[in-house]
């Protein structure tokens, strides 16, 4: 990170997402996600976050565990496709579940489609963890 980003942040100038390169957005009113990368928004997405009963949680995160491909140890073994776990047992991962995109299906995590998935996995794993915000409102 810049040095003078390093100083904003230490300042209080800059939020933690601000200083990120890749920032992602989750927006659980609109059940869209927006990505930028160094500031420029480059992509807005669909995701199903969660259904009745379960919970998103809302908050600024750093990605903590990326997996290429995962099986849920709680949900069925369900496949969880380009994992990015940001906080104890929630991700953002791929879904098979394409037609639940943009509505609450899930039991609190946010689901993307298989192929946007693999493109914020490979951003995060391009740009580093420490350079990724994961930034989720309602």
């Amino acid at each position: 990170m810049p040095a003078v980003l390093v100083l904003l942040l230490l300042s209080g100038f800059l939020s933690r997402a601000e200083a990120a390169t890749v920032v992602a957005r989750v927006d659980l009113s609109s059940q869209r996600m927006t990505v930028s990368v160094n500031g420029v928004p480059r992509y807005s997405w669909l995701v199903s976050t969660a259904r009745r009963g379960y919970v998103t949680p809302t908050g600024v995160y750093r990605p903590q565990r990326l997996y290429r491909m995962y099986y849920s140890r709680k949900y069925y073994n369900s496949p969880m496709p380009y994992s990015i776990f940001y906080s104890g047992g929630y991700a953002i991962h791929g879904s098979y579940a394409v037609s639940q995109l943009g509505g609450p299906a899930s039991h609190g995590c946010i689901r993307l489609h298989p192929s946007n998935a693999a493109t914020l996995y490979s951003l995060v794993q391009s740009y580093g963890r420490g350079n990724t915000a994961i930034v989720i409102s309602r």
